[in-house]
């Protein structure tokens, strides 16, 4: 089975979503029916009593205004809700796919046969939509390899090769690689310390995620650790209050270990199940905020055994290989487990993704791909690559019902 029907069967299951279209139309008549049947006995009993004008009118108002209020707040969740994984990966990542793909269509077009020039265009290709230099050289070695095993010829066809290589990359050998979500202790408090820059969206990635691990049923609790930044404090305090989860933080320029104290103690004694802490993220005095969280981790190791059970470090997609700097720093002065990767919707060079964990062997736990409360997403390479690929997969199907 070819790849690109691999990836369709994987997210577009057309046949459960016809059966699902089916049965909810059938409960939708049913329903209406029965709607109908309530009306009519309604209407009958109306009719013997006394009729107000102007009071109906005004209840009606009234009604007519909370039922439209609530329908717009239950269909904005159903749409939350319907919109698949894949879906949102398509959405977030259309600007990547719109030069990425361009890109690569022209590149096709210009070349008849697959040969040596046609690699170093490709390079080029893959270098701008800052899939990174290393793992760029690596890729192309085994697209060759894969070419002349499978003796492809045609230049339409390595489309689907890349596409398979570019998951390849990520998992390794395992294509059967499985979505490495967050690392939560199921048997009491789970502690994810987040660092990373000012300006990449720390703050409301922590608020997102707690939105999303409350929706799952979690108690969550966040902890002012960024003392340093005017502001930070108040705006965690917004997402708290907007996600409504409690917030432990201490006055500005207070030592962040004794926040992070604090909200630990809290979080216990209020049987918190997540506790997300915020950090500062002062590079320009390097040596002093590595010193400053190096503290804070001790502080969560001496109070809870075996935490922090994350450290996320959160980069702004849209900075391309500085954030590939930013990685490298952190990730020398504290033992990052996983990537946040921020504002993946707002670039059009989203292959950065792929250098960060081919690079730094470091996995992409969480991707931003929009601004709604809801796009905080687990990173799945299989549905990346769906969304870097998704025109030409459709396209593909086209010219194979064509063929």
């Amino acid at each position: 089975m070819s790849f690109f029907k691999k990836l369709k069967e994987k997210f577009n299951l057309k046949e459960e979503d016809e059966q699902k279209e089916e049965q909810a139309s059938s409960e939708k008549s049913t329903g209406e029916e029965a709607a109908d049947e309530e009306v009519a006995d309604d209407q009958v009993q109306d009719d013997a009593a006394p009729v107000d004008p102007l009071a109906d009118a005004t209840a009606e108002s009234q009604d007519d205004q909370e039922a439209h209020e609530e329908i717009e707040r239950a269909e904005e969740a159903e749409q939350d809700e319907e919109v698949s994984i894949a879906a949102k990966f398509k959405q977030g990542l259309k600007k990547t796919r719109d030069s990425f793909s361009g890109k690569l269509n022209d590149l096709v077009a210009r070349y008849r046969t697959v040969d040596e020039d046609f690699f170093e265009d490709l390079e080029e290709v893959l270098i701008s939509a800052d899939v990174g230099v290393t793992t760029v050289m690596d890729m192309i070695d085994e697209l060759k390899m894969e070419v002349k095993r499978r003796n492809i010829k045609d230049t339409r066809e390595v489309k689907e090769v890349i596409s398979e290589k570019l998951v390849d990359i990520y998992y390794g050998d395992d294509d059967e690689g499985e979505v490495e979500g967050l690392n939560i202790n199921h048997d009491g408090l789970s502690v994810v310390l987040f660092v990373g820059v000012n300006g990449v969206g720390k703050t409301t990635t922590i608020g997102k995620l707690a939105h999303k691990l409350k929706s799952e049923g979690k108690n969550v609790m966040l902890a002012a650790g960024d003392t340093f930044r005017a502001g930070a404090i108040e705006q965690l305090e917004v997402w708290g209050d907007r996600v409504g989860v409690n917030v432990v933080k201490h006055s500005a320029g207070a030592d962040p270990a004794a926040v992070i104290f604090d909200a630990i103690s809290a979080a216990k004694s209020r049987d918190a199940d997540v506790l997300l802490c915020d950090t500062a993220g002062r590079l320009q005095n390097k040596v002093n905020l590595m010193n400053e969280l190096s503290k804070v981790k001790r502080v969560i190791e001496r109070e809870i055994p075996g935490a922090p059970h994350e450290v996320l470090l959160v980069l702004d997609a849209t900075t391309g290989q500085n954030a590939m700097s930013q990685a490298k720093t952190f990730s020398e002065a504290t033992d990052v487990s996983g990537i946040v990767l921020s504002k993946l919707d707002g670039t059009a060079k989203g292959g950065i993704v792929l250098a960060i964990r081919n690079e730094l062997e470091i996995p992409v736990k969480l991707v931003g791909l929009g601004e709604k409360i809801t796009d905080l997403q687990e990173f799945d390479a299989h549905a990346f690559v769906y969304g870097l690929f998704a025109d030409t997969i459709d396209e593909y199907e086209d010219e194979e019902i064509v063929d």
